[in-house]
């Protein structure tokens, strides 16, 4: 239970050894008993201060004082009364771990010394000015499983309890649940300590963990008591910028992307530093491990990647998802199907056998089965198989057999190209088309003439209605989707890796007056080079055989490039990457106590432990990314690119997206009117978008009476400093910083925090299988060029005979299929202890009313908007999410299940 009066004032104990008094503990009264009363009752003798532990770690002994009177004929005795308060401490044991420690651990606990507790007050000692002696007391196991106890004697003169140190005498660490005060047998009283979190061993570091009432503070309003404590707090946290962290550590500070090859391994693995000047990057999670010998700006890639012990998954969320997951699970099973698959054609035969993956499926070789078996039994875990602990929802069993398949599910997809810029899994790349003739801003003397192959002509032969391109971009119904510039200055390189090609390509679209996209032309553009002069050319819907298989071909490399942006951008940077860093300037400088560190911790759970797993086995060199996506080494210095020519912070918020984009237009009252009315990625999350703003200004405006409070607040001013100049240090010059020296100003910046993890997020991940799980509606690669770029005798010839082999050919082989479905089904999956918007409230907010009522309105609007998505996907009118073969647009409704499912908004990015 958490009481709403924080923080705590205790009720006196009803025993024989403390005085009963019917006022808090807060509160002072007449002694009743003599001094003699008081000594008997002292406590055992205080425990010996160890080193940087608060207030020498001592058992507090009530004191006795006189007091003489003036006049000198009569003395009263005074006695600081005791009151007797227990500490119920919650735990969560590790499952399945075993460790030699456990039976030393075991003894500990049948002394009752399993954690050593000192109560911290709230108040300074008037007498002294200083801090008031901790009161401290060990607690042990109880006979109700995961809880211990311990009892504790505090002067009624002690004040609110403000913090609880905790020391674990264990040789191992242990998760705190809650810590639970009540005084005597008064649970009116009760008060509890939110801690969910890892207790390190006394063994490991001596120093006591802090965990805080749940009542925030801004800074200048923190009690006295425990100023010191909330600074010395974020001075642990942020280290001395030194040394190899371990895994117990809580350590947040800054490091550039280094560590994504080792090439002391292998030479091929080296890749550029991301971050600094030459390739400008948010900042990762420091580690500290060693340098390469070979490229000392290099990390070696030693071990687990550290991430802060509070950041580590929980143990379900490790057992949905890991990088044992795709280590074991993936580099496991893939291998042994390769000599499996090298038997037959690289390629897909026909588009049949791609559709008999999510029929028939693979029967899964022999040595999978026995990997499984050993692992099984080395777990004591029930999987079948490797691959069916791995991804048990694609495994199936051969019906009277004991064999099994890897067969995928069906995804949930269609064929609209254009529709799905608007409601697939990347739809926030479309751009209104404001600029005509289209020009390329790349250098023509290295790259080729500027010009693009999408004339006047060309577009206007293909709109449907009688308009000219002049009076469509006027009436803002003429649509792109460009990748020429980005993705030109790569295709040399990408082109030099075996069966993989690239092109810069600009796509255009039209806005019918159904209110749904046409594509009207693709252009293909090969950049010149030394030997050969510049490539490019336009494909349209031609009215024979041949120009619409070449119009089938160049919608195929475009989908690639978009997949190809939306992994590496649209999702890995704009998410993932550029949300480290709020993290880390935020656990450096905003106390565990400050309101808007509560507010956002519930949208950073698991995001740095996702982002590591990702440096150690999906971005990494020869990484999943590498392997079967087109820019293969180049991927992350390609996402670099991007960073330094279109991130901004500003632009994150959706409404300034859509605005910088030509998707809406700002009103005079401040409202958005949008450019395609049915647009259900805008329309959707513009919902979920003034859902969190309200609760964000619902929130911020409980705490901060004014704007010079916030203007006042010395961490949120540090915390978002170091966002920009740490942080996001490559851009901190940059003018479109927004300040946080008003309510509107720090409002506006926690909306776009908390959108990014959550709506954003959701919107470009949790589809990924339904619209990718079938690999030809999104190839990752393409591996052949297109049959006319030089008009080779045979490679026509082979197109004129048989263009579906072209088109096989040129999408992924089997091998890069398997890998993409299989890992797009981990990622696109919810675990069972996801929390999504709108679902739990934080203790820190329950314990206040006002801040309770917010968050249940809320959570109320969240509900509401689960409604309103499903009337949308059920109107007629609305072509772009309802119709037949359409796949209702459901990524922004709130709420989900666990599993693949295609809807559901977590508050952070945990996968």
């Amino acid at each position: 239970m958490i009481h709403p009066n924080q923080p705590l004032a205790l009720s006196a104990a009803k025993n024989a050894s403390t005085v009963v008094v019917g006022s808090p503990l807060l509160a002072a009264s007449p002694a009743s008993s003599p001094a003699a009363a008081c000594c008997s009752s002292q406590l055992q003798q205080r425990r010996a201060a160890g080193p940087g532990r608060r207030g020498a770690g001592r058992l507090a002994a009530p004191r006795c004082s006189t007091i003489e009177q003036a006049a000198g004929v009569s003395s009263a005795v005074t006695v600081d009364r005791t009151l007797t308060v227990t500490a119920t401490v919650t735990v969560q044991p590790p499952i399945g771990v075993v460790y030699a420690a456990r039976g030393i651990d075991d003894l500990t606990d049948l002394i009752g010394k399993t954690l050593l507790l000192e109560l911290v007050s709230s108040e300074l000692d008037p007498r002294t000015g200083k801090e008031k002696e901790t009161v401290s007391a060990f607690a042990h196991r109880t006979m109700k499983q995961d809880t211990y106890e311990a009892e504790f004697a505090v002067p009624a003169t002690f004040g609110p309890v403000g913090a609880v140190l905790v020391e674990n005498e264990h040789h191992h660490e242990m998760f705190v649940k809650e810590i639970r005060l009540v005084t005597g047998a008064d649970d009116s009283s009760a008060v509890t300590f939110d801690c969910n979190s890892w207790v390190h061993s006394k063994f490991d570091n001596p120093d006591r963990r802090i965990f805080f009432t749940v009542k925030s503070y801004l800074p200048a309003q923190t009690p006295k008591g425990i100023e010191a404590l909330r600074k010395k707090e974020l001075e642990t946290l942020r280290g001395d910028g030194t040394g190899e962290r371990k895994f117990c550590d809580r350590v947040y500070d800054y490091d550039v992307y280094n560590d994504l090859g080792d090439p002391d391994f292998k030479i091929e693995h080296l890749r550029p530093v991301l971050g600094g000047d030459e390739h400008p990057y948010p900042r990762r999670c420091r580690t500290g491990r060693p340098h390469t010998k070979i490229d000392p700006r290099t990390e070696k890639r030693r071990g687990p990647v550290y991430v802060p012990r509070d950041e580590q998954f929980s143990d379900v969320k490790g057992m949905t998802f890991s990088a044992t997951t795709l280590r074991s699970g993936l580099h496991a099973m893939l291998p042994a199907l390769e000599p499996l698959l090298a038997n037959q054609e690289l390629r897909f035969p026909h588009f049949p056998a791609i559709d008999g993956l999510y029929s028939v499926g693979i029967p899964l070789p022999a040595q999978l089965a026995a990997a499984g078996a050993a692992t099984a039994a080395a777990s004591s875990s029930s999987s079948t198989n490797i691959v069916g602990g791995v991804i048990p929802r694609l495994v199936r069993m051969i019906e009277d057999t004991t064999d099994h398949v890897l067969r995928f599910d069906v995804p949930e997809i269609d064929e609209e190209f254009a529709r799905q810029v608007l409601a697939g899994v990347n739809p926030i790349c479309i751009q209104l088309l404001t600029e005509f003739p289209i020009v390329s801003k790349l250098d023509p003397e290295v790259y080729g003439p500027p010009e693009s192959a999408l004339t006047k002509e060309l577009l206007e032969s293909q709109i449907v209605e009688s308009v000219t391109v002049e009076e469509a971009m006027a009436q803002r119904r003429l649509f792109i989707l460009d990748y020429h510039d980005v993705f030109l200055p790569y295709v040399h390189r990408v082109r030099e890796r075996p069966e993989t090609t690239l092109y810069g390509s600009r796509t255009v679209f039209f806005l019918t007056g159904a209110g749904t996209l046409s594509p009207l032309a693709i252009e293909l553009a090969r950049p010149q080079s030394p030997t050969r002069p510049q490539w490019r050319r336009a494909f349209v819907h031609g009215p024979d055989a041949t120009a619409s298989w070449l119009w089938k071909l160049a919608k195929a490399h475009v989908l690639s490039h978009d997949t190809g942006y939306h992994q590496l951008v649209s999702h890995w940077l704009r998410t993932h990457c550029c949300v480290e860093p709020y993290i880390i300037a935020a656990n450096r400088q905003l106390s565990r106590m400050h309101p808007v560190h509560r507010l956002l911790h519930p949208h950073f759970r698991y995001t740095m432990e996702i982002n590591a797993l990702a440096r150690e086995s999906l971005i990494n060199a020869d990484g999943i990314i590498e392997e079967s996506f087109w820019p293969g080494r180049y991927a992350m210095e390609l996402s670099s690119v991007a960073y330094a020519a279109t991130w901004r912070f500003d632009a994150e918020a959706l409404p300034e997206d859509l605005v910088r984009r030509g998707l809406a237009v700002r009103q005079e009252d401040g409202e958005l009117e949008l450019t395609i009315k049915d647009y259900p990625y805008a329309n959707d999350g513009l919902l979920v978008w003034n859902s969190i703003k309200q609760w964000a200004s619902d929130y911020i405006d409980f705490y901060y009476k004014s704007d010079e409070e916030v203007a006042c607040d010395e961490e949120v001013r540090a915390w978002w400093e170091e966002v920009r100049t740490k942080g996001h240090a490559d851009k901190k010059d940059e003018p479109w910083w927004p300040a946080v020296d008003t309510r509107d100003g720090l409002i506006g910046v926690l909306t776009t925090i908390m959108w990014v993890t959550s709506g954003h997020h959701a919107a470009v991940n949790f589809g990924q299988y339904h619209y990718g799980g079938y690999f030809p509606n999104r190839p990752t690669v393409m591996r052949k060029n297109m049959p006319v770029e030089e008009n080779k005798e045979e490679v026509m010839k082979k197109f004129m005979e048989m263009p579906e082999h072209v088109l096989l050919d040129t999408m992924p082989s089997k091998m890069q299929a398997i890998t993409i479905m299989a890992t797009l089904d981990i990622l696109s999956s919810h675990s069972p202890d996801e929390e999504y918007m709108g679902e739990h409230a934080e203790p820190a907010w329950l314990a206040e009313p006002r801040v309770k009522a917010a968050f249940e309105r809320f959570a109320g609007r969240m509900k509401e908007i689960e409604g309103i998505v499903d009337e949308r996907n059920n109107d007629p009118e609305l072509r772009n999410r309802c119709g037949a073969g359409i796949v209702p647009y459901e990524l922004l409704k709130p709420f989900s299940t666990p599993g693949v499912t295609g809807r559901g908004i977590p508050n952070s990015i945990s996968i």
